[in-house]
């Protein structure tokens, strides 16, 4: 057993790590051609630190693990926006971007109802995402994720050819960035190997449901990109982009890695699962609501303090 949970951690190491080298590929090659942190927070931070959730799924899939592949997308969400979120206001309060209260905290609602009404069979005869439902879900998270990209278009051409013609560029080299980009691919896949692997060999050896290791111990060791990330962001006082991040991945982790373990294999809600996600459309009710209470577009430390007190219900509920 030591030796199980000896490469789990190894596997969380790797993940970390290889998440940090894609952030640090993709975002330099992003900023070389000016492109809006918030955008680049919304999209390819958001990618490289979901990449972990992607690649478990990809892996729990071929070893059969639906529980994993659910439990990792709905735990990862809650970690995300009650305790990352909850600690980054406590260590400084975090301004919401309007654009953000308006479109991107809704759709993380509306992302995890779509998710609920599919389990539930309301779209259905069936309560199994199936292959035509991932899909589904996957065509709604390219539609989501390009929406920014379109809003934002204009403005990122008009700085290219302004910067083209001045040669202005950021002194960032390419092929470090692409280098970055190829070293984080390789230590994600074997970082996620290890953690689907040995997760299921200690689940199976104290019967603990492969339920409460996705939404607790995977979810958490997966959502350390997003941790570390908006953490740094937010020292840094780059709120838009931790912000960013953390909302992108919520929405990312419902449409696309539900959708990718939906094609490799049907998905099978539990009441447990469906009552989680409940919670979770709960959670990121009261988070947008707090930006029309007290100090409005501000999360500060109290409401921080109560999205931590949520998560930590949320934990004990699990295994009450």
């Amino acid at each position: 057993m030591l030796l199980d949970i000896v490469m789990i951690i190894l596997g969380f190491v790797l993940l970390v790590i290889g998440a940090d080298f894609l952030i640090k590929g993709s975002s330099n090659i992003a900023k070389k051609f000016y492109i809006p942190e918030m955008l680049i927070g919304l999209t390819i931070v958001a990618l490289g630190t979901s990449a972990p959730e992607l690649i478990i799924t990809i892996n729990s899939a071929t070893n059969g693990a639906n529980d994993l592949i659910i439990g990792n997308a709905i735990g990862s969400n809650l970690c995300n926006l009650l305790f990352i979120l909850g600690l980054m206001s406590v260590i400084r309060p975090v301004e919401i971007d309007k654009e953000a209260i308006k479109i991107h905290i809704p759709m993380s609602i509306i992302s995890a109802v779509v998710i609920l009404c599919l389990s539930l069979g309301i779209f259905s005869t069936s309560n199994v995402i199936d292959r035509r439902d991932g899909i589904i879900l996957i065509i709604m998270f390219a539609l989501y994720f390009s929406y920014p990209i379109f809003i934002e278009i204009k403005d990122i051409k008009k700085a290219y050819k302004e910067n083209l013609k001045s040669y202005k560029f950021k002194n960032i080299k390419l092929s470090l960035a692409i280098l970055f980009i190829i070293i984080g691919i390789i230590l994600l896949k074997y970082g996620g190997d290890f953690v689907v692997e040995y997760a299921i060999n200690i689940a199976k050896m104290f019967d603990v449901p492969e339920r409460i290791i996705g939404l607790t111990v995977i979810a958490i060791g997966t959502a350390m990109p997003e941790l570390v990330t908006s953490i740094v962001a937010v020292i840094k006082k780059d709120t838009d982009l931790a912000v960013g991040n953390l909302v992108g991945s919520c929405v990312l982790n419902l449409f696309l890695i539900l959708g990718v373990g939906a094609i490799f294999t049907p998905l099978n809600f539990s009441q447990d699962f469906n009552n989680n996600l409940i919670y979770l459309i709960l959670s990121t009710f009261v988070i947008w609501c707090f930006n029309f209470i007290g100090k409005k577009h501000v999360i500060t430390r109290g409401k921080g303090a109560i999205l931590l007190l949520l998560f930590s219900f949320y934990i004990v509920k699990l295994f009450w």
